[in-house]
């Protein structure tokens, strides 16, 4: 007997550049209104306007708050320790980025000079 092992994979496609109002944030993440405010407050989420009803954020937000959810869920960490968890991993995704990019010169030089 054989059995396939398939994978789900759920998202929600956004426009990157886009802003997004805090009632189709809440919506895409399942949290309320007062679960983001605590974001906001701990300077995990950064909303233009100065309003609650207001707010907008960036459409990256979706994947910030979603990521900082689940650190909070699976690794049980207060607000404070998400925000912190976040900045390392910004920090490290910054950081992945800049070697990707050193790299790739260090690629184009040697294709250059016909070396390798």
């Amino acid at each position: 007997m054989r059995y396939d092992i398939i994978t789900v994979v759920t998202g929600t496609v956004v426009d990157e550049e886009r802003e997004i109002p805090l009632a189709q944030l809440c919506r895409a993440c399942g949290l309320s209104v007062e679960a983001v405010a605590a974001l906001v407050e701990e300077g995990i989420l950064e909303p233009a306007g100065t309003r609650r009803g207001r707010w907008r954020f960036p459409a990256d937000s979706i994947r910030r708050a979603r990521t900082a959810v689940r650190l909070q869920r699976d690794l049980e960490l207060n607000l404070a320790g998400v925000a912190l968890a976040l900045d390392l991993l910004d920090r490290v995704e910054e950081l992945q980025a800049r070697v990707r990019s050193v790299k790739g010169r260090g690629d184009r030089r040697h294709s250059r000079h016909g070396t390798r």
